[in-house]
């Protein structure tokens, strides 16, 4: 007799990884402060290898923990990369919109991300890129520089204000759903056919055994 069994819903994680990389000074603290904490400081203390915050969201019905990793944007710390980059889920290339070095500076940490992701999700693997410090006013990058560099790398472009709180919320909650799309389980759950041996029923006749 076939009996059918219903195969287990694809396992998620209840927590994601979200990867601030970038310069140093362009305001990957400030940006990761703002969305956890709704707190802006004019304090700047540069980052000593990587630091993190997690917090808690209710997105689409779910409810998770986000680790948002911010780490040093200076040369000596780039042997850490390896270790960093493990089981983030998204990244989010930041650039100070009043510099154009930083800006310069993305196809290095876009070369770099790129070396981290694992081979074959290069195509899934959710990459944004983030013109900071759009309150101030002596810009040296257009938005439509940042944003063909971004379509050239297959990359979303967002303009935030760290200090205004302008466009953060909206990067991360953008960040969080792209993830969740990665990981979608098929709605309708597959069956798998398996055989189970049973009894006959009693009053049925048994088959003779042909050995």
């Amino acid at each position: 007799m076939r009996f059918w069994r219903r195969r287990p819903p694809m396992f998620r994680r209840s927590h994601l990884k979200i990867l601030l990389i970038g310069n140093s000074g362009v305001g990957k603290s400030a940006l990761m402060n703002q969305y956890v904490n709704n707190r802006f400081s004019s304090r700047y203390r540069a980052t000593i290898g990587a630091d993190f915050l997690s917090k808690e969201v209710h997105i689409d019905g779910r409810t998770m923990t986000v680790q948002i990793w911010d780490t040093a944007g200076t040369e000596r710390f780039q042997a850490l990369g390896t270790a960093l980059y493990r089981g983030s889920d998204c990244c989010l290339l930041v650039f100070d919109v009043t510099s154009s070095n930083s800006f310069e500076a993305l196809e290095k940490w876009h070369r770099q991300l790129q070396w981290q992701i694992e081979p074959g999700e290069e195509a899934t693997f959710p990459v944004a890129v983030i013109g900071n410090k759009t309150d101030l006013k002596n810009r040296e990058v257009t938005s439509e520089e940042a944003e063909e560099w971004s379509k050239l790398h297959d990359a979303n472009y967002f303009e935030t204000s760290a200090k205004a709180a302008t466009n953060v919320q909206d990067v991360f909650e953008w960040a969080i759903r792209a993830v969740l799309k990665t990981r979608k389980a098929p709605e309708q759950p597959q069956l798998d056919s398996v055989h189970l041996e049973t009894n006959p029923p009693e009053g049925a006749p048994r088959q003779k055994c042909s050995c």
